[in-house]
């Protein structure tokens, strides 16, 4: 009681920021609910003379709730389908991801940027955007302020890419299944997938999105080798810097563990003759819980600081487009598959 009592006020009010941001996110979804949510957050905060009452609820928001939702996000994966499905663009996705990863720890070290950003950065437009994002950040202790950050270079890049990909796809002549495997392994965010993939079916009366979706979500269970070897690197790098011992119990991200038996009761279930929509419910509050933890992230955003700072890791997000974009057409042309 007396923890609702210091949580409910913080808690509601980013619940009242990601109702509407959700509808929003629906109407525009080339945008994205989380999108919106930040935005949102960052000018409501900027009235907001005193956030003592509101604080502890918005920091369990921000770190509680986004944990949830990446578990969640586990009821949207059946293991089976994608090990059907998405192996034939495993070598493209391993392609992409690791050139995305390169690129982004060449410019941090290039530009020194900020580590948490470019790792941020790195797994989000390599991963899948806002749910890469949000299962990372906790694992390397990364703040709000670097999380909208990131979030906000990825968000810049969906639009781009929803907008001009199925326009390149048709120059390029990709046949409805190889840009199907575009979309899924070179746009980011899941709603900017749907966006391309839908876009492009309009145009030439295919079915792709199946296709791209499908890949996408086996892009998704990348994030369970990436967080698990961040967590160890980070316990490994605190032991060197700090000559003690690290308890990597505190650093692991058992989350993810959650993650993969949400993944294992969705692949066995559905394989028992459960229909796969009972799962729908959870996969949607999933996106809802990850657009409410957003809210709170926005709230924690200092906007006058995000715009004077955000030149490198926009520059960086699009090294990482470009990156992977050209990595998926190259290894699609040399496996035959354009």
């Amino acid at each position: 009681m007396i923890w609702l009592k210091k949580h409910f006020p913080g808690l509601l009010l980013c619940f009242v920021i990601a109702l509407p941001s959700y509808f929003l996110g629906r109407l525009a979804p080339v945008i994205g609910g989380p999108v919106f949510a930040i935005l949102i957050g960052m000018v409501v905060t900027l009235f907001l003379r005193d956030k003592s009452a509101v604080q502890p609820g918005i920091a369990f928001t921000a770190k509680k709730i986004l944990q949830y939702a990446v578990i969640l996000l586990g009821f949207g994966l059946n293991l089976s389908v994608i090990a059907k499905t998405g192996l034939q663009s495993l070598p493209i996705i391993l392609s992409t991801i690791t050139i995305s990863l390169v690129i982004s720890f060449v410019i941090c070290k290039a530009l020194h940027m900020d580590r948490n950003i470019s790792v941020l950065v790195g797994v989000g437009s390599s991963i899948c955007g806002g749910s890469a994002i949000a299962a990372t950040a906790p694992v390397i202790g990364a703040d709000d302020e670097e999380v909208a950050q990131a979030i906000s270079v990825i968000f810049l890049f969906n639009i781009i890419a929803a907008l001009i990909f199925p326009t390149l796809g048709g120059l390029l002549g990709l046949s409805d299944y190889g840009f199907g495997l575009f979309a899924g392994t070179a746009v980011n965010d899941t709603s900017s997938v749907t966006a391309a993939a839908s876009s492009w079916d309009a145009i030439h009366g295919s079915n792709t999105l199946d296709t791209a979706t499908i890949v996408k979500l086996t892009r998704t269970l990348a994030i369970i080798p990436i967080t698990l070897v961040l967590a160890l690197y980070r316990a490994r790098k605190e032991k060197a810097s700090g000559g003690a011992s690290v308890n990597l119990a505190k650093i692991f991200p058992w989350f993810i563990l959650f993650f993969v038996a949400a993944s294992v009761i969705t692949t066995v279930s559905t394989a028992c003759g459960v229909p796969a929509a009972v799962f729908s419910p959870l996969k949607n509050l999933s996106k809802f819980f990850i657009i409410w933890a957003m809210a709170a992230i926005g709230l924690n955003t200092n906007i006058v600081k995000l715009i004077k700072t955000g030149g490198r890791p926009i520059f960086m997000g699009l090294c990482c487009w470009i990156g992977i974009a050209c990595v998926s057409l190259l290894m699609q042309h040399i496996l035959d598959i354009l």
